[in-house]
């Protein structure tokens, strides 16, 4: 997916999308119009009525836009190989508001695999934010936990939010850099 695109859409079906900054979980209706302002990380970012809203990719048919395919593991994955998903999965994470993955942004603190006396997987994950007023930190959470939840054989997500040590510039990727002209 690409990163801007500014692409009119008009919303086929009703859809529950989510306001942003604030967090807020808002019904579209069906035949509402809008500007697609950014496609990444199997989520859209729509431009409505002055407002910005985060579209799930799971609900990309509704403004005519292809499904997002839940992540698959080969027969017999191993610990290793459920990691690099896991890791491949944050980097679908981005702040709708910065065209960033997670990861790059230096926003990741640590991410744990831990293999469950049952045989399932706990995943435990500290995050931070650009800044610690941002409104968009429940919503990082919840996306950091769905996009892990999906990978199989993971049975639990645990999120943990910090600030402790604070992010700043240091802690992004030169990629990340590049992208946000900071470098």
């Amino acid at each position: 997916m690409s990163s801007q695109t500014s692409q009119p859409c008009t919303f086929e079906r009703d859809c529950e999308v989510v306001m942003i900054p604030s967090g807020d979980v808002v019904n579209m209706p069906a035949g509402t119009a809008g500007y697609i302002t950014q496609a990444l990380g199997g989520s859209f970012t729509v431009f409505v009525d002055g407002n910005l809203f985060r579209v799930a990719g799971i609900d990309a048919d509704a403004i005519g836009r292809d499904l997002v395919l839940p992540p698959s593991l080969p027969e017999n994955a191993t610990n290793d190989d459920v990691e690099k998903l896991l890791w491949k999965q944050l980097k679908t994470c981005y702040d709708p508001e910065i065209p960033v993955n997670i990861v790059d942004l230096g926003l990741v603190y640590s991410c744990n695999l831990e293999v469950q006396e049952q045989g399932g997987r706990l995943v435990t994950v500290e995050i931070t934010l650009t800044a610690p007023g941002c409104g968009m930190g429940d919503i990082l959470v919840d996306d950091v936990r769905s996009k892990l939840q999906m990978v199989p054989t993971v049975d639990r997500v645990d999120v943990t939010l910090t600030f402790d040590p604070p992010w700043n510039h240091s802690m992004m990727s030169d990629v990340a850099r590049l992208e946000t002209g900071m470098f």
